[in-house]
């Protein structure tokens, strides 16, 4: 029997610094090593994705902006995409009638850009974009019309939670939505996602993909839920929202404790492996 092992990253596999500790890196590549099926489900891009599990070298399936794509660690190759469809020009719209005017992801010309207007951005937008100077997605530009080309798959607005929230309600039932403060920031967010582009959408893809039988996962926040109710055991660290440890199997050791890397040495079959 083959199972999956999918784990959240920021606030379970990531310590609070924003990054995997040398010893998690070093237990998950020898049990992938060993044959453990694993991956790891974020909101994260691919880049920095790998920049904060710098020294993870597996070669493992790994799902980013929030189930948006499955990519290849060691090729980076797309294994799996969900992208929008010609109806995002309505969520564009709402968007720029209120005033928001988001950070868009898109594919242009075949390259991944996130795209947005600098005289338009709120001040956590700003705050975000200067922690990603030097990225060579960036595509700031000056007109709305260019704010939507390309092939979209994420769309993130960070601003007051008075214009975030009405947004929310308004598309929560027709995409995948995520409203929520950022975990070391405290800035209001609002993900929007095409309703395919979901962690628990992702990891049963994979599964499938993988041809799992069974699925164990790990996370701390509300955005974990949806994977927590797919899955056959479900683990929050302990510094996970009372939500989510409502609904787990159990309740493990906290993110800071290296608590998911620990829990695979103890409990994957055949680990073996001292700390």
């Amino acid at each position: 029997m083959k199972t999956l092992y999918v784990s959240d990253l920021d606030g379970t596999l990531l310590r609070s610094d924003e990054a995997t500790s040398e010893y998690t890196n070093a237990v998950i590549n020898r049990l992938t090593e060993q044959g453990m099926i694993f991956s790891y489900a974020t909101a994260r891009s691919l880049i920095t994705a790998k920049k904060v599990t710098k020294g993870m070298n597996a070669s493992i399936p790994l799902i980013v902006y929030n189930g948006a794509f499955v990519i290849d660690n060691a090729t980076e190759q797309i294994m799996l995409s969900n992208y929008f469809d010609k109806r995002i020009e309505t969520v564009f719209a709402e968007l720029f009638a209120r005033e928001v005017y988001p950070i868009v992801y898109s594919y242009i010309h075949g390259k991944e850009k996130f795209s947005f207007i600098e005289s338009r951005c709120s001040a956590g937008m700003r705050a975000f974009l200067k922690l990603r100077k030097g990225d060579i997605r960036r595509n700031p530009v000056k007109e709305i019309a260019s704010l939507t080309q390309g092939d979209c798959f994420y769309i993130t607005c960070i601003d007051e939670p008075e214009k975030l929230k009405p947004l929310y309600e308004i598309f929560k039932d027709i995409y995948h939505c995520v409203y929520q403060r950022d975990l070391y920031t405290n800035e209001q967010w609002l993900e929007i996602m095409p309703k395919a582009a979901c962690k628990s959408n992702a990891v049963l893809q994979l599964k499938e993909y993988l041809k799992c039988d069974r699925l164990v996962v790990f996370g701390d926040g509300k955005n974990d839920i949806d994977m927590f109710e797919i899955s056959d055991e479900c683990y929050a660290v302990e510094n996970a929202v009372a939500e989510l440890k409502e609904k787990a199997t159990a309740v493990i050791r906290s993110n800071e404790e290296d608590g998911v890397a620990k829990w695979l040495e103890e409990n994957y079959k055949g680990a073996g492996v001292s700390g």
